[in-house]
């Protein structure tokens, strides 16, 4: 990587991980300081919960999933914060949004009684519980993601809702197995500029070596400019755990196939 010791400091933001923190997402934070760590990147991390001022500056934002008790609790004090959580996106401060935080972070999400939740709107995505009697959403998922040098992720998710991509909006992956965003399009999470939604869980950065390394790279991209840059540096444990992961989601999940009703 360029002079590890010479990039400092990322600034990492941490909302709600003791709410939302379905299958371990706060799990996302342990393995990105870890990864750091061996890279020579030091992490510094605000966990900001309900009540709590947010930092002045960041460089990551995380959130993980929560029921629609959970993001109940939260939404109506992250919409006061959506402000400066879609300033930090325009200026390039990277996030992972999973699951509820995803839905959350998009315009609203309507649940199964038809009362509106709403999100800060730095996703153009909406989100709507389907009929009673459709499938739920839920097991071993593997996408394909354009994004950068992403590629395969691997990933477990559980999520009764429908997430729908507004015109301008684009996906951060395709299914290849499992359900994704709906079940019906194709399309697996969100992309804008760069911050990342998702419903895959896991937790998915320590089984996802590509995407923890994207988040990085842009994290300190954001701090210290373009030309921060790491290295493809191996970790054999995430390797094997990714791949692991793989073989059981190509075993077990269903190949995208389209309208899971």
């Amino acid at each position: 990587m360029t002079a590890a010791s010479s990039l400092g400091t990322i600034r990492v933001v941490s909302l709600y991980d003791d709410v939302m923190n379905v299958y371990a997402d706060r799990g996302n934070l342990l393995a990105l300081q870890h990864r750091a760590a061996a890279l020579g990147v030091s992490v510094e991390a605000s966990r900001v919960s309900l009540g709590d001022a947010l930092p002045a500056e960041a460089d990551l934002v995380l959130i993980g999933g929560g029921q629609d008790r959970e993001q109940r609790r939260i939404a109506d004090e992250l919409v006061r914060r959506g402000a400066l959580l879609r300033e930090w996106a325009e200026d390039d401060v990277a996030m992972l949004a999973v699951c509820g935080g995803f839905q959350l972070f998009g315009r609203w999400y309507r649940d199964a009684q038809g009362e509106e939740i709403p999100g800060i709107g730095l996703f153009d995505v909406t989100t709507v519980a389907p009929p009673p009697g459709w499938t739920r959403c839920i097991g071993d998922v593997l996408v394909q993601s354009p994004v950068g040098a992403i590629g395969e992720v691997v990933g477990f998710e559980n999520h009764g809702g429908r997430t729908y991509l507004g015109p301008g909006a684009r996906p951060f992956a395709r299914v290849e197995y499992g359900f994704g965003n709906n079940g019906a399009d194709g399309t697996e999470g969100c992309v804008y500029r760069q911050a990342l939604g998702t419903y895959l869980h896991g937790s998915v950065l320590p089984k996802n070596l590509g995407l923890l390394d994207h988040l990085l790279e842009a994290a300190l991209r954001h701090r210290y400019g373009p030309e921060a840059r790491i290295e493809g540096v191996p970790d054999v444990y995430a390797a094997r755990a990714h791949d692991a992961a793989v073989a059981v989601a190509r075993r077990r999940a269903p190949r995208f196939e389209g309208v899971a009703r």
